[in-house]
């Protein structure tokens, strides 16, 4: 991206594929000039500029590239350090967050064992039930932004810690951005799940949204995850959105909490 003109309210469009001045027939914008350096950043974060675990340009860099003071692109890459979109090492740089880092990784994982913290039992043990192309019912296309009957994948996992089945997990993804996953690969793969997207997808899940509620483990559940039919379980169903809130996930996951909790900070 070349250098802009120093943007002012209402001349500079936040989010827009160029980065450019506003030309075009656009509302005009008048969020604070670091929000609008956010947005651009945000921007170059979206189009693949800078990869998961890549350093990106110095706040000097920045401002020279938009020409706008050192302060501002410092208070823009704040807030996205914030929102966990990039990550500050000291005396190193800042780096595009990446969910292969524990500091990441267990961001949208909130079973705690009972006696331990996030990521204490070590990682889990995976066993994909199946991956299978299928066709989006209302409510699947309707969570991922789709048409009744476009192409999704779905896959079924159980994840289990110290040998015991914990989660299962049923999770649907467009099938045009995850082109040859397969069951394989996610088996094979040593890392966490959103760490295969990113490196090999070119996507990264940056928020989501869950709805929490109490369901009996039955229809095979209960045969999966080793729990008597009708035993209460913690359904978490999670819609995870990549740049711009493009929903880029459904999941569903069932939560055995015997030995677990779900915990969360708030605030």
């Amino acid at each position: 991206m070349s250098s802009i003109p120093t943007p002012s309210a209402g001349n500079l469009v936040p989010g827009s594929d160029s980065g450019t001045l506003a030309g075009a027939q656009v509302t005009p914008a008048f969020s604070p000039l670091y929000q609008q350096i956010k947005g651009l950043i945000l921007n170059s974060l979206r189009l693949g500029e800078w990869k998961p675990g890549e350093a990106i340009p110095s706040e000097m860099e920045l401002a020279a590239r938009f020409r706008v003071s050192q302060g501002t692109v410092r208070k823009a890459i704040d807030e996205l350090a914030a929102e966990n979109l990039l990550v500050r090492q000291q005396g190193k740089g800042t780096f595009v967050a990446t969910h292969a880092t524990k500091q990441v990784q267990f961001r949208f994982l909130k079973l705690v064992p009972d006696s331990g913290t996030p990521g204490s039992e070590g990682p889990a043990q995976r066993d994909i039930i199946e991956c299978r192309r299928t066709r989006a019912s209302a409510d699947i296309a309707r969570a991922l932004a789709l048409r009744t009957g476009d192409t999704v994948l779905q896959v079924r996992r159980v994840l289990s810690f110290a040998g015991s089945p914990t989660i299962l997990e049923d999770i649907w993804l467009p099938a045009t951005p995850f082109k040859g996953l397969t069951a394989e690969r996610l088996a094979n793969y040593q890392g966490p799940m959103y760490a295969l997207f990113e490196t090999e997808f070119n996507v990264r899940m940056v928020r989501a949204e869950e709805k929490l509620r109490a369901e009996p483990a039955v229809e095979g559940r209960e045969l999966l995850l080793k729990v008597s039919h009708g035993t209460p379980l913690l359904s978490v169903e999670r819609i995870a959105y990549t740049y711009k809130d493009v929903p880029m996930e459904l999941r569903r996951g069932y939560y055995r909490t015997d030995t677990h909790h779900y915990h969360n900070t708030l605030g």
